[in-house]
């Protein structure tokens, strides 16, 4: 039988521990982040016990709270948990279970604070409630905190729903996990299940191009992003639209990918925009033909093509014979009548591979490639002749007009598209002085007209230091106050004893040798001057636009030519405006964005010249520090009588504004065309049916009246 060891003898220090233990539990319940309780069940479930805690979580002293001698806690708190909080306990109590309850309290200051109560009954020995004992601490950041997080998922929550753009999450192989309201209504689905339960294959049923899923997973799978991807995808009824899609990668913790998530744009009217005006760029807008710029590209391509294939070129420069005359005579609207006729001719007569151009006027360029031999463009010119050559009927009258054709060949007659069209335009001059309404080809003895072009260049060097050039300004009126704002400085040329010779005769001889440096120099410093002049004796500044050759921005200097004539003339910067055409944009884009930085930095004004006939990017318009466009006057001309131009004039007018700058409208004759741009909100205007351009003392005298 084993014996039990004696007990163990408790040490003094042990004894007055164990004592002292009421002091103990004093002092934790006091030092506890909330309130100990203890309460009967009754109907004030009257405070019996309450910890020093109480101070700190409602502002009363426990012995306010003690037998409810000066507040009663039920009333505490707030009235319309109260029965919430009674309910929940007492169900808790008929169970048996331990309760928890959360729910507001008036604090003593006024404030609202959040409380969570955790209890359990205490029963007497016939087993019913006699009194409830527990804790009760302050959550009240705890449930701000939530609170703002409720409200930051609500707000985001309505984000996603009520957003324009469309927002989704997809797999990687190409199925949507989730999505908001604007994605379908983009692809044209009533609803979000509609379109999920249809889309199972984005690849397959989205993509008008299927390669494009793939192009989108290796810019994914290289950059773990994609930006401003672009495609055409189906909407449910079968359209197609175009979308600018951005999107990441989401990965978890391990790196793994997870998905998919990005944002969609429909941005078909901004394709549908940019490809009117980039047709507009290109097409001529009288007769749908390819213009000038369409030009340059497609000769190049077939001089490519001939020199693979071994083939010939033909080009042929065509100049109707009698139009000026039925265009001064009967008006713009006969003579846009006429052309719109021979362009249907002349792409009438020639094959599918060729190109009919219409350079501006009643010139017109065709080119003909994969020739095998020479002679069989003779056909074709024999065809053309007479197509030209029959009878018009325009507004019940019959009118008869016959051609001039001008031939050259690729190689024989040049290496280039420049020499090329050189050569058939001299061609072109030979036949009109051979009758006209016959074509020839170009020949060594047309270098005789190249002898006169000779001359020309001769005497335009001498004429500067002759001092032969002067310049004449045509005022520019401001739509809004119908008061000039400016003027635009153009050369003429006098020779002594000789007619003035215009600027188009003169100035593509200067741009092609250079001259035009010097020229353009003059220029500057003579409107400069004079504009500085105005201002002194006007006592206001006004604007003097200067246009700036193509050769002047491709050779460096022109920023400190510029900067030198302010100086030496004192014009401020602000008042010096230089203009430069659409077209020379299109080479060396970014040469030319460094210079026109360059010239703002000064303080001078920029101009887009010719807007709408050149070839600029509009990927790279909106880079361009340009403070103006200026509308090409073949926009105008004939407004009255061509409803497709207003079309045109408002896009621009609006594509101008919506990049921060004037319009301006070149070529205004008629008060009609006056009142219809001032209707679209064009800035400025300047033609004829304001002023010609004028010597510096009829201008001034204008500003005078």
């Amino acid at each position: 039988m084993h014996m039990l060891p004696p007990p163990a003898e408790v040490s003094p220090e042990l004894h007055t521990l164990l004592m002292d233990r009421e002091r103990m539990l004093d002092s934790l319940l006091n030092h506890l982040g909330g309130m100990v309780y203890c309460c009967l069940y009754d109907a004030y479930w009257t405070m019996i016990f309450v910890s020093q805690g109480c101070l700190q979580l409602t502002g009363y002293a426990p012995g306010d709270l003690l037998y409810n001698r000066k507040v009663c806690f039920e009333q505490l708190t707030l009235e319309e948990d109260r029965e919430r909080v009674r309910t929940r306990i007492e169900e808790s109590l008929r169970t048996g279970e331990h309760y928890e309850v959360e729910y507001r309290i008036r604090h003593a200051d006024g404030s609202v604070r959040w409380v969570l109560e955790r209890g359990a009954p205490l029963f007497n020995e016939a087993g019913e409630v006699q009194a409830l004992e527990g804790f009760i601490e302050d959550i009240t950041r705890r449930k701000q905190s939530e609170q703002a997080a409720l409200q930051a998922e609500a707000r985001y929550r309505s984000i996603f729903e009520n957003a324009i753009e469309g927002i989704y999450q997809t797999t990687p192989d190409g199925q949507y996990l989730n999505f908001n309201p604007a994605l379908a209504r983009i692809y044209g689905y009533d609803s979000v299940e509609e379109l999920k339960s249809a889309i199972t294959d984005i690849q397959k049923q989205l993509y008008v191009d299927p390669g494009k899923r793939g192009e989108f997973i290796r810019l994914m799978s290289q950059f773990g992003q994609v930006t401003n991807f672009e495609a055409q995808v189906y909407r449910k009824n079968g359209d197609i639209i175009w979308i600018t899609e951005n999107a990441r990668e989401v990965r978890d913790e391990a790196g793994k990918l997870l998905f998919y998530e990005g944002t969609v744009e429909d941005i078909t009217a901004r394709k549908n925009y940019e490809q009117q005006i980039e047709y507009q760029a290109t097409h001529d807008s009288l007769t749908g033909l390819p213009n000038r710029t369409l030009l340059a590209d497609r000769l190049q391509q077939y001089i490519s093509l001939a020199d693979r294939h071994g083939g010939k070129l033909a080009v042929a420069f065509l100049d109707l014979d009698q139009f000026k005359l039925i265009n001064d005579s009967m008006g713009h609207h006969a003579g846009d009548q006429l052309l719109l006729t021979m362009a249907e001719r002349l792409t009438s007569c020639v094959r599918e591979c060729d190109t009919v151009v219409r350079l501006g006027g009643d010139e017109f360029v065709l080119l003909f490639p994969n020739l095998r031999n020479v002679a069989d463009i003779s056909g074709s010119m024999h065809r053309i002749l007479a197509a030209v050559s029959e009878p018009c009927l325009i507004d019940g009258r019959e009118f008869v007009v016959s051609c001039s054709i001008g031939i050259s060949v690729y190689p024989e007659d040049g290496r280039d598209p420049n020499t090329l069209l050189k050569h058939a335009d001299t061609a072109m001059y030979k036949a009109k002085q051979d009758g006209r309404n016959n074509f020839q080809f170009y020949t060594r003895e047309l270098n005789a007209v190249l002898m006169e072009r000779l001359d020309i260049e001769s005497r335009l060097r001498n004429a500067l230091d002759n001092q032969e050039f002067l310049l004449h300004y045509q005022p520019k009126i401001d739509l809004l106050t119908g008061r000039i704002c400016g003027a635009e400085a153009l050369i003429r040329w006098q020779p002594p004893g000789k007619p003035m010779v215009s600027p188009a005769s003169f100035i593509p001889i200067a741009e092609e040798t250079g001259i035009i440096e010097q020229i353009g120099q003059w220029v500057l410093e003579t409107a400069c001057d004079w504009a500085k002049q105005l201002g002194s004796q006007w006592g206001q500044s006004l604007p003097v636009a200067v246009n700036v050759s193509q050769r002047q921005f491709r050779r460096g200097g022109l920023v400190k030519m510029v900067q030198a004539v302010l100086k030496q003339t004192g014009l401020d910067p602000a008042c010096l405006e230089l203009e430069i055409t659409e077209s020379m944009l299109v080479h060396d884009t970014a040469h030319f964005i460094r210079v026109l930085n360059d010239l703002k930095a000064i303080g001078v004004k920029l101009a887009i010249d010719d807007f709408g006939t050149g070839y600029s990017s509009m990927a790279y318009l909106k880079d361009f520090p340009v403070d103006r466009l200026k509308i090409d006057r073949t926009f105008v001309d004939s407004l009255e009588t061509t409803p497709a131009k207003g079309a045109i004039l408002k896009a621009i007018v609006a594509l101008g504004h919506s990049l921060g700058m004037r319009v301006v409208a070149e070529g205004v004759e008629t008060a009609y065309q006056q009142a219809y741009l001032h209707g679209i909100g064009c800035d400025e205007i300047q033609g004829y049916h304001l002023s010609k351009p004028l010597p510096k003392e009829a201008f001034e005298a204008l500003l005078k009246r």
